[in-house]
């Protein structure tokens, strides 16, 4: 007999199944279940759409009278592009609901559940919290600090090399490592780059998935506004071109890159600050990133602090020589005590790859 974390969890994988869809909202998956049977269930799956509980209700049909619903967050009480959730489950006849986390949306917090109890339908919290808060890992960090969570990666030999010591990088990793980098860029709003990565690589930083995806915006760090204007993310029209400049950069230049349809983001101080390009990027609601720069922009992020998850392949190579470059470059820091502590969450092989995913302690 199926039991509540089977239901949960059946639920938290139809939540997965949505990820970078729904920005930006969360991810949420529910299913309804009536005489151990699963009569209905359903995922958000963009914003502006039917909740996950809609879906389920709507699939249930009159048997969802009497009903358990197993939702991954708390049902919405307040308007917005849609009508409250918890109505919805109140007006249906479901007799109980389990939610595995409250919303951290001040809006929203406790009281989707306290309007459900009210209406006589007993409500339990906390079934696989910790699994629905990884899930929504990026939409709770957005909502309770106002910015993008960010994520650093990089593609390492077994030496921690990026590169050789002439500039050759195609490629370090293999095809599998390759494909899971896409799976990543269509969970997050946009991606990052420097501009060295832009005139050196002539990269499309666009999703390349078999079934398709999803491209994020394109975001490139360019004090000087040094871009090419022939560079594929200027010429390509696949996604959305974004370049951060500082205030000195040529006016000439910004004009010829705006009628490209180039969206310029002139800063007030001459040089770039990440954590002050952060809350430029929220204020235009980015609520994750995706930074795939070189050592300098790595080194940047590293050096303020500026990240929440760091992912990185690294392949059975040796690269060596002296010179042949890191993935984390910049001023660094002068001791131990400085150095941010991670904690290892993930390790997988990724076809011959190792993918390391870690997180600031």
């Amino acid at each position: 007999m199926m039991n509540d974390v089977y239901y949960m969890n059946f639920a938290l994988n139809l939540a997965r199944g949505a990820a970078g869809q729904t920005s930006p909202n969360p991810v949420v998956g529910a299913v309804l279940v009536k005489d151990n049977q699963i009569i209905g269930m359903g995922a958000h799956l963009k914003a502006g759409e039917p909740h996950a509980e809609v879906h389920a209700i709507r699939m249930a049909g009159e048997k969802v009278q009497d009903s358990t619903l197993y939702v991954t967050l708390e049902p919405c009480s307040h308007y917005g592009k849609t009508p409250p959730c918890s109505d919805l489950v109140i007006k249906s006849g479901i007799k109980k609901v389990f939610v595995a986390t409250t919303d951290p949306n001040p809006r929203v917090s406790g009281t989707g559940i306290e309007r459900m109890k009210k209406a006589g339908i007993e409500v339990e919290t906390g079934l696989l919290e910790e699994k629905a808060r990884e899930v929504n890992k990026v939409f709770f960090y957005n909502i309770q600090t106002g910015l993008p969570f960010v994520t650093l990666k990089s593609a390492v030999s077994l030496d921690g090399k990026t590169a050789t010591v002439t500039g050759d990088s195609m490629w370090i990793t293999g095809e599998e490592a390759r494909a899971d980098v896409h799976q990543f860029r269509h969970e997050h709003d946009a991606i990052l780059v420097g501009v060295n990565t832009v005139i050196t690589d002539n990269p499309s930083l666009t999703t390349r998935l078999p079934n398709g995806g999803k491209n994020p915006i394109r975001i490139v760090l360019d004090t000087h506004l040094r871009t090419p204007e022939k560079a594929k993310i200027i010429t390509d029209n696949e996604a959305p071109t974004w370049i951060i400049t500082g205030s000195n950069a040529d006016s000439d230049k910004e004009a010829a890159f705006r009628n490209a349809g180039v969206e310029i983001i002139k800063l007030n101080t001459p040089s770039i600050s990440i954590k002050g390009i952060l809350k430029v990027l929220a204020e235009r609601g980015i609520t994750s990133l995706f930074v795939e720069g070189g050592a300098e922009v790595h080194g940047s992020f590293l050096k303020e602090r500026a990240f929440q998850q760091i992912i990185t392949y690294i392949a059975p190579k040796l690269i060596g020589g002296k010179l042949a470059p890191a993935s984390f470059g910049g001023a660094g820091f002068d001791t131990m005590a400085e150095v941010p502590g991670l904690h290892f969450k993930k390790v997988d092989l990724i076809g011959k790859d190792v993918r390391i995913i870690a997180e600031p302690r």
